[in-house]
């Protein structure tokens, strides 16, 4: 259990005990722990969002009445923005930083050399500020859409998803830096992390929400390929913060892609176990 106390340590700020961020075996460990983290991430964020429904009803809820919201139409983006929020203090933003200098590095270097040189840079450019203000925007709307109660599916689900794609892409493509934030998991390229891995997301998503949640997941890896492609041709491989901007380009696909299939009400996701989720809707 030392790799999921490590994961936990590297990618929240939970606190995990023995076995974590300074501990390299354990941190090559981790990674095959990453989807049960974004489970772990994913039930707070629900957890919350029933405290914030206490606002009122949302679209897509029975009790939702669109004459009596018109006047307070902005909560539903409200509840998104705190939700959105706390994911990024629960993870301190690590995700979004690699997002940023990612998003600095590779269309504003020239050279492998300087996209590189770029992405050690603290400084944050106008790709970045641009990168980030986009992202965020799509997050919140997004799950603004979510209808109840696959809202509550998806905010469980998509750190889930997203984390997987991290793993599928350490996985693939090759790690560029001798010394960098990823170094402690190139013991995790072994096939038994991503068949762990893939075995705790796939599962996750069945239960929580039945067939739908693969084509999810196929999506969430087709984003980290995506990610991976670009950054081997230009960097050669990957880093520590091209593997954040993995994560937060499989959110952003998996929950605009979530609230595409719900905008109808919701019923395409939808759990085959009896009783979950569906006491709302």
């Amino acid at each position: 259990m030392s790799g999921l106390r490590a994961a936990i340590a590297f990618l929240t700020i939970l606190p995990a005990g023995a076995g974590g961020k300074g501990d390299t075996p354990s941190l090559a460990a981790a990674p095959a722990w990453f989807p049960a983290v974004g489970l772990l991430l994913g039930a707070l964020l629900a957890a919350f969002d029933l405290l914030l429904g206490l606002a009122g009803p949302r679209p897509g809820s029975d009790a939702y009445d669109p004459a009596r919201a018109a006047a307070g139409m902005g909560l539903p983006l409200l509840a998104a923005a705190l939700l959105v929020t706390a994911l990024a203090v629960l993870t301190r933003a690590l995700h979004l930083d690699g997002f940023m200098d990612t998003c600095d590095a590779l269309p504003g270097g020239f050279s492998r050399a300087r996209r590189l040189e770029i992405l050690r840079d603290s400084h944050v450019g106008a790709f970045a500020v641009v990168g980030l203000v986009c992202l965020l925007l799509i997050k919140v709307t997004a799950i603004a859409a979510l209808p109840e109660p696959r809202r509550l599916v998806m905010l469980l689900l998509f750190p889930c998803l997203s984390r997987w794609a991290i793993l599928l892409a350490m996985a693939i493509f090759p790690y560029v830096r001798e010394r960098g934030a990823g170094t402690p998991f190139a013991g995790a390229r072994g096939r038994w992390a991503l068949i762990a891995g893939s075995g705790t997301a796939a599962a996750a998503g069945l239960a929580a929400a039945g067939w739908w949640s693969l084509a999810l997941m196929a999506l969430a890896g087709a984003a980290a390929c995506a990610v991976g492609l670009v950054a081997r041709r230009l960097l050669g491989g990957m880093t520590g913060d091209i593997f954040g901007a993995v994560n937060e380009v499989a959110e952003v696909v998996v929950l605009v892609a979530a609230a595409a299939v719900t905008a109808g009400g919701g019923g395409a996701i939808r759990s085959p176990v009896p009783g979950w989720f569906d006491g709302a809707g």
